[in-house]
């Protein structure tokens, strides 16, 4: 199979085209720079020039593959305020459809990516492949919203829906704590800190992504989860102990001034289920645990960076 890949010089675009390529699929990567096309070159992988905003180049990308695996999403818009959190969102709906344009009439297969946080079907409970929310309050529901959309006109849309994922450099959300911790001089968690967060390596976020696309069965969600989920407790004295600095707890009402912008996820509690996914693709994750990868990070230069 031939897939066109968004992203596919990001954190996990990166770990996704050598998992594709070993598995005997050709990839057609979206970059637009050409440090990008050199790197997907060296990595056995053909170079398609463009962005997220350039639509007929979506398109076209999409229009010469078998398949389409979306996972890009542009973190560079919104730095460390996400002040633009809904204007990215919106770009992303918007190139959900641009790709979906290109395989409508066809059964060549969309993955498109979520966050498993629009699983939430109940406070405290872990959020599930089938549910679903359309007024859910977060931006990133419009990606989902647009992948429904595209389905209505034929196209074969899936979805995998991402938690924390991590290796020993970056971690989701989690990178952005460890910089506030270094900020502060303090790594703190929100009252007792018994709020969840699930978490996966990328390298099995990297496998589920190829076996939801061989499977290619339209209307699927899939949470890409190995750990329902970790307490911010836990994360915060890792990231203490790693940074050398003092562990503390802070108030709701304290929250904002600590964390700044991150305090609006720092409090949540969002542990999700992935046996439906295991389940229906085999996936069966392997790789370390998110505390591990915290440990085994290089914090003389989490320190730098």
């Amino acid at each position: 199979m031939r897939v066109f890949l968004t992203g596919a010089t990001g954190f996990i675009g990166s770990a996704i085209v050598p998992e594709l390529i070993n598995a005997g699929h050709r990839v057609l990567g979206l970059t637009r720079s050409d440090a990008g096309a050199q790197s997907l070159i060296a990595a056995g992988a053909e170079v398609h020039r463009g962005n997220l905003e350039d639509l007929e180049t979506l398109r076209s990308g999409a229009a010469k593959s078998d398949g389409v695996i979306h996972c890009a999403f542009d973190h560079s818009a919104f730095g460390n305020d996400f002040s633009k959190f809904a204007e990215v969102c919106e770009k992303d709906s918007r190139a959900i459809e641009a790709l979906g344009d290109a395989l409508r009439g066809s059964d060549r297969p969309l993955l498109i990516t979520s966050g498993t946080g629009m699983g939430n079907a109940a406070p405290g409970q872990p959020a599930t492949e089938d549910h679903f929310d359309p007024n859910h309050p977060n931006p990133r529901k419009g990606s989902e919203v647009a992948g429904a959309a595209v389905a209505e006109r034929g196209v074969n849309v899936s979805v995998v829906r991402l938690p924390q994922v991590h290796d020993t450099v970056k971690q989701g959300l989690i990178t952005y704590a460890v910089q506030v911790a270094r900020e502060k001089g303090a790594s703190a968690y929100i009252g007792e800190g018994l709020n969840r967060w699930p978490a996966a390596h990328v390298l099995d976020v990297a496998h589920l992504y190829r076996l939801a696309l061989e499977k290619h069965e339209a209307g699927s969600r899939y949470n890409a989860v190995a750990e329902e989920g970790v307490s911010m407790r836990e994360i915060a004295e890792v990231i203490g102990r790693g940074l050398k600095v003092p562990v503390v707890s802070v108030s709701q009402e304290e929250a904002p001034a600590h964390f700044g912008w991150l305090a609006m996820f720092a409090g949540f509690d969002m542990p999700a289920s992935s046996a439906q996914t295991r389940q229906r693709l085999g996936w069966h994750p392997t790789g370390p645990g998110l505390i591990a990868d915290l440990e085994q990070m290089r914090w003389s230069e989490a320190i730098t960076q």
